[in-house]
């Protein structure tokens, strides 16, 4: 035997076996695809993705309102608030206590002007 041709043999060896091996890599690839298994990489970050994307959702768009029983409640209520929170109910309560001055003092204006006709009512 000559050993070119030795070495011819074993390089088309060489050649054969990478080819059979690429054929069933990716037929074990293919395979696992359909399964599933390769994807489950895939399926954890997506998963990720999701909760964040679900958490911002409902930090943002879901209010819970909940009515204290109790000011140990109302102050654990307070308690969990955030500072924005917080700022948006001292904003809410002004307002309330100006409406509520606003409509007082149309009361009183309403009354002293009632006064003087029950006043000339009476004289007549």
């Amino acid at each position: 035997m000559d050993l070119g041709e030795n070495i011819r043999k074993f390089l088309l060896a060489g050649i054969g076996t990478a080819a059979v091996t690429a054929e069933k890599s990716k037929e074990i690839l293919d395979e696992m695809v359909k399964k599933g298994e390769l994807t489950v990489e895939q399926g954890k970050v997506l998963n990720q993705e999701l909760r964040r994307d679900f958490r911002e959702k409902v930090k943002n768009n879901v209010n819970v309102s909940m009515k204290p029983t109790s000011p140990e409640e109302l102050k654990d209520l307070l308690d969990k608030m955030t500072p924005e929170q917080l700022d948006a109910l001292k904003e809410q309560l002004k307002k309330m206590e100006e409406e509520k001055t606003e409509e007082e003092t149309a009361e009183e204006t309403e009354e002293a002007s009632e006064e003087p006709r029950e006043e000339a009512a009476t004289e007549e």
